[in-house]
């Protein structure tokens, strides 16, 4: 774990040179675009880390496996704090690009409505006294939530939005490359700063179980 935290610290510095310091200032939006670097990646994250409750759901209610519950549980914490970043960031960057902090359009309300979701998902786990019952309500529930992943990222595509259409990996003009490293340190970096958060809940969680036991 301190060699993860280390290495963590090392990629986020590495994160924050590359987007402040290293990728050019954008012409359209100036400074403010640099707030991509936090941004986007944070959106990555909440998103693997509600693929990671969804594949560890399924694997607790096949097996009725404690770690995965421990798993699907932490990375559920993690996910909805980097949903928030990823709310609070875009409400920042929209503000003076858009010239308001929210407007409901498809993007928007769809992430909205996915982070209420996990909301509930960890409400519920807390509402219910019997563990494993609760267990298998928040596993279920952690299954259907993740089917409004796709809409999120896929909603700029089938409506009109003001937020921009992804701009990896899809046709069109390229960004420039030192836009992209910059991106992809980050990315590197919320990636390990996930698994750091997520292996620190998963051993508070077994040593709250060991406790109660």
């Amino acid at each position: 774990m301190r060699v993860l935290g280390a290495v963590t610290v090392v990629a986020l510095a590495a994160g924050l040179v590359a987007g402040l310091g290293l990728a050019p200032r954008e012409v359209t939006q100036g400074n403010v675009q640099r707030i991509m670097y936090l941004h986007v990646p944070s959106v990555w994250v909440a998103y693997l880390a509600f693929a990671v409750v969804f594949v560890a759901s399924i694997a607790y209610l096949a097996k009725r496996a404690d770690a995965a519950d421990r798993l699907a549980h932490a990375s559920a914490e993690v996910g909805v704090v980097f949903t928030g970043v990823t709310i609070a960031t875009g409400s920042i960057w929209g503000k003076p690009t858009w010239g308001t902090w929210w407007t409901w359009d498809a993007r928007l309300t769809s992430v909205s409505i996915l982070f209420v979701m996990y909301l509930g998902y960890l409400l519920l786990r807390g509402m219910i006294d019997d563990r494993e019952r609760g267990a298998r309500y928040a596993a279920v529930l952690g299954i259907v939530a993740a089917f409004n992943i796709p809409l999120v990222h896929f909603s700029v595509i089938w409506w009109r939005t003001l937020h921009q259409p992804p701009s990896l990996m899809t046709p069109g003009p390229a960004m420039p490359r030192v836009i992209i490293t910059a991106l992809l340190v980050n990315f590197v970096a919320f990636s390990l700063l996930y698994v750091y958060f997520v292996a620190k809940r998963v051993h508070l969680l077994r040593r709250e179980a060991e406790a109660a036991a």
